[in-house]
């Protein structure tokens, strides 16, 4: 069926699996988007450049304590989500009670200092990071080469996409982080140190843009430039999911990573923009969004 429409086989599953990996990030970072919004009502725009951080992290515990792939997959989210707690504590806690516009003011222009550091050190070329070996060479499947090391990314994102979902929706932590975001002094008449949760929240949030860095590094490289160029993808996602909604960023994300994906097989011409085509539509038809509530 594909020949008589021109198009090798080979072509089409290798762009639906480059969507399925692309998509996998675009839910990790969305995912992290819409935790810190949907229960902080922060817009961080910082995300991207926690995600590079994240990467770059990975680099630092192998090249300077000889920490490898597995090590920095455990303990890049917890550095880099204890970063964030700082960040939280000493910036965006002041903002809560204000426009949700200086929260996204302050998180892109700390974007932008954590940014330019990293470029200023390292500049814009991108540092190399091996695939574990575990997970080196691939798997002929008869119409293509399946690589072992994008089919763990795939299972390992969605692993802990639908970890954080059944966490939020399905648990007491859950349900008190929700009550916590609807009426902060009710909760906290019931004992709950709220502050620390929203403390904590942040920093789980920072923590899933620097599990994908990490597992994006022997992908893409570990650059400085790295989140900068996903970030403005990623919004739209959010976007077109909900803002807020965990479901949402998952469906979305996967979902829009494979039509990409396809987009550049049947018009390559579209593939950059099609997203933030969909986006458009969406907002226009439903402006909360697929999976979002209206206020």
């Amino acid at each position: 069926m594909f020949e008589l429409l021109g198009i090798p086989p080979q072509a089409l599953f290798g762009q639906i699996m480059l969507g399925l990996i692309n998509g996998a990030f675009y839910a990790m970072l969305s995912l992290g988007l819409a935790v810190i919004f949907g229960l902080l009502n922060i817009i961080n725009f910082a995300h991207g450049a926690l995600y590079m951080v994240g990467a770059f992290t990975a680099w630092f515990l192998l090249q300077y304590l000889g920490i490898g792939y597995w090590g920095a997959l455990l303990l890049a989210p917890i550095l880099v989500g204890a970063f964030g707690v700082v960040i939280e504590r000493t910036m965006l806690r002041h903002l809560y009670k204000l426009d949700h516009l200086y929260g996204l003011l302050l998180t892109f222009g700390l974007a932008l200092v954590i940014q330019g550091l990293f470029q200023n050190k390292f500049g814009s070329s991108g540092q190399p990071y091996a695939i574990p070996s575990v997970l080196q060479g691939g798997q002929n499947l008869g119409f293509m080469f399946f690589p072992n090391y994008r089919a763990w990314v795939v299972v390992a994102s969605l692993g802990m996409c639908l970890a954080t979902w059944y966490v939020i929706e399905r648990t007491k932590l859950g349900s008190y982080l929700r009550a916590a975001t609807e009426n902060p002094t009710l909760v906290q008449a019931f004992g709950i140190n709220v502050p620390r949760m929203i403390m904590l929240t942040y920093g789980f949030g920072v923590g899933l843009a620097a599990f994908a860095g990490v597992l994006a590094a022997p992908i893409y490289q570990v650059s400085p430039l790295m989140g900068a160029d996903l970030i403005i993808v990623v919004f739209a996602v959010v976007v077109i999911g909900g803002m807020g909604s965990i479901l949402g960023s998952i469906i979305t994300g996967f979902t829009l990573g494979i039509v990409e994906g396809l987009t550049k097989v049947f018009y390559p011409e579209a593939s950059n923009i099609v997203i933030f085509v969909i986006m458009a539509i969406v907002l226009l038809l439903k402006p909360a969004g697929l999976f979002g509530r209206t206020a």
